[in-house]
């Protein structure tokens, strides 16, 4: 998608008008060409979810070229109101896409810049006292936003990282004996380096159990590349990047996505899947049972993105390795036979046996999706302490 492509004319967006979005807000009347059209229905929640996607989408990949996957991702995030990890080597565009997936919805964004010296009072905020009324008052920090985009997170000390926790989890703040809830929808989208690892603080395992799937984007293709360079040489695409979606908007897609059916079959499966990390001889640490809270809203979101209202079990492959690998701890013998967490999870994706009796029209599922990170540099996986860095994040 090119930066001068109209935003009438997205994919998914079946309404002319300026406005990329209004046609879709609730209440709004259908053109009346299309009313007019005995073929012409009122779309569905299902059907605005995926029109809305798309506009985000192609508003995103006017910023990040050529990786389509990372982007839907991202998007299956979100709609599952989660939060993003994206771990990659620099340059590659990390932050590009959060600011892109950020600017691309009309809400409250923020974003901290994690530093060593950076303070929890500086991410949450701090209470002050007002002279004139002779009392203390609450100044709410950066993560009083919808999105809140965390750059180079690792540089940050434990104790700052540790000022997320609360918010990641349960949407809220509290800040001496006082508690504030957060917006919905809330997002944290992290970014990491995981190759310098001078001057940074490994995340700790509770920070990462939160962040429900993580991505690494990886190298652009030649073709890829060479379009980046012919659009973004001579100026900045975020600078152009408009909203195509709104926060009341993103509320009510969330909405839909709960409403998504997960059937008994499709429940256990997740369970087993999950459960069986517990006990492979090559993990020291499986996944945790927020993990398959996680899985089951992330295969909604995937569900509702492919136009179904169901779940199936395809849905769980195509989120499992983004939703379960960076959760995992292997055994140093593990490690050093170099296996990763992907690799363990695509194994368990083709042993598991697969729900042939789930949703309306599951039947066997393909194998899993391909790992979309495989592209990572072999060097990833030959440091000590790195295997599984080159998963899918």
């Amino acid at each position: 998608m090119t930066s001068s492509t109209p935003q009438s004319a997205l994919s998914g967006h079946p309404y002319p008008g300026s406005d990329p979005y209004a046609a879709h807000a609730t209440g709004a009347t259908p053109h009346p060409e299309m009313a007019q059209n005995n073929n012409y229905r009122q779309p569905t929640p299902l059907d605005e979810l995926n029109a809305t996607a798309q506009r985000i989408a192609a508003n995103v990949e006017r910023v990040l070229v050529g990786k389509p996957e990372v982007v839907r991702i991202a998007l299956v995030t979100l709609l599952a109101e989660g939060h993003l990890l994206v771990e990659d080597v620099p340059g590659v565009g990390k932050t590009s896409l959060a600011k892109a997936l950020a600017r691309s919805i009309d809400c409250t964004v923020s974003r901290i810049q994690f530093t060593p010296d950076l303070l929890p009072s500086d991410v949450t905020g701090v209470s002050i006292f007002n002279r004139q009324t002779n009392d203390f008052e609450f100044r709410p920090g950066p993560v009083f936003a919808n999105i809140v985009v965390g750059d180079e997170i690792n540089r940050a000390s434990p104790k700052t990282q540790s000022a997320l926790l609360e918010c990641m989890e349960e949407q809220q703040v509290t800040v001496d004996l006082n508690t504030y809830q957060l917006e919905s929808p809330f997002m944290v989208i992290a970014t990491q380096n995981p190759i310098e690892m001078e001057g940074t603080y490994a995340l700790p395992e509770a920070q990462r159990d939160r962040f429900t799937a993580r991505v690494s984007i990886g190298y652009p293709d030649p073709h890829a590349e060479l379009a980046m360079v012919d659009e973004h040489s001579g100026h900045n695409p975020l600078a152009d990047l408009q909203p195509v979606s709104h926060a009341d908007q993103v509320r009510k897609l969330i909405e839909t996505v709960r409403s998504v059916l997960l059937s008994p079959e499709i429940r256990r499966y997740a369970v087993e899947l999950v459960s069986t990390t517990r006990r492979l001889p090559e993990i020291r640490i499986g996944a945790s049972p927020r993990s398959t809270l996680h899985l089951v809203r992330a295969a909604r979101a995937q569900a509702a993105l492919s136009g179904r209202d169901f779940v199936v079990p395809d849905d769980i492959h195509v989120v499992a390795i983004p939703v379960l690998a960076h959760r995992l701890v292997l055994t140093p013998e593990a490690q050093a036979g170099r296996r990763s967490p992907s690799e363990l999870i695509r194994t368990l994706l083709r042993q598991v046996p697969v729900p042939q009796a789930g949703a309306p029209n599951s039947g066997p599922v393909p194998a899993p999706a391909p790992d979309p990170n495989a592209h990572q540099h072999a060097n990833w996986q030959a440091g000590p302490g790195t295997a599984g860095l080159h998963g899918n994040r």
